[in-house]
């Protein structure tokens, strides 16, 4: 098990899989990072259990960032025009309403996950790397 994880992978490919799997397994729409990391993983040639276990790692982050990303990218990209995130508006309007502010709300949160994780993608990337080239059995493997 441990030789299909490391098989064939630099310590900064092994990075960037990890922090791309933990970066994606943030994004604030719930369903979506298993399948993101797996076609990314495949298209790009990336690790796929280790990609899919910093997935699932950033689980319990993904849930406590929603309200969060929501937030952000109602401050970033409808500046003046907060929806209302409030259970009473929610139940009191129209289903077409509710529907077109859901996904406003979804959009602007997904906007604001675009902005931070470039970032964090290169910062995790970075620090990783440093720490995997310390592992010997990785270190063996770095053709980089």
């Amino acid at each position: 098990m441990a030789a299909a994880l490391r098989e064939g992978i630099s310590p900064r490919r092994m990075a960037l899989t990890l922090a791309l799997g933990f970066a994606i397994g943030c994004i604030p729409v719930i369903g979506i990072p298993t399948a993101l990391c797996a076609m990314l993983a495949l298209t790009l040639r990336l690790n796929l259990p280790a990609i899919q276990a910093a997935n699932y790692a950033a689980m319990p982050l993904q849930m406590l960032l929603i309200l969060p990303f929501v937030r952000l990218g109602g401050w970033l990209f409808a500046p003046g025009q907060q929806q209302s995130l409030s259970a009473g508006a929610m139940l009191h309007g129209s289903a077409s309403h509710f529907l077109f502010s859901s996904g406003t709300l979804a959009v602007q949160a997904l906007l604001a996950w675009f902005v931070i994780a470039g970032p964090a993608v290169v910062l995790m990337t970075l620090g990783l790397t440093a720490v995997l080239q310390r592992v010997p059995v990785l270190a063996a493997e770095s053709g980089d």
